[in-house]
């Protein structure tokens, strides 16, 4: 799992770097490297933490 994917918590909004269609996304949960991301545009997914590198995003 990358570095940063292992600081993800559930609350923290997020883009997936090779699917920008996908809106910002809010952390469901993050278990064993597998993050289930709630997306704006196509709902929940899960991603593999080991292959994905997601985007923390910060909003004002």
């Amino acid at each position: 799992m990358t570095e940063l994917n292992s600081l993800l918590e559930p609350g923290m909004l997020v883009r997936h770097p090779q699917q920008p269609d996908w809106g910002v996304g809010q952390v469901q949960s993050n278990i064993g490297g597998r993050i289930t991301v709630n997306f704006r545009e196509v709902g929940k997914m899960v991603i593999d933490g080991s292959r994905i590198a997601l985007v923390m995003v910060i909003e004002d």
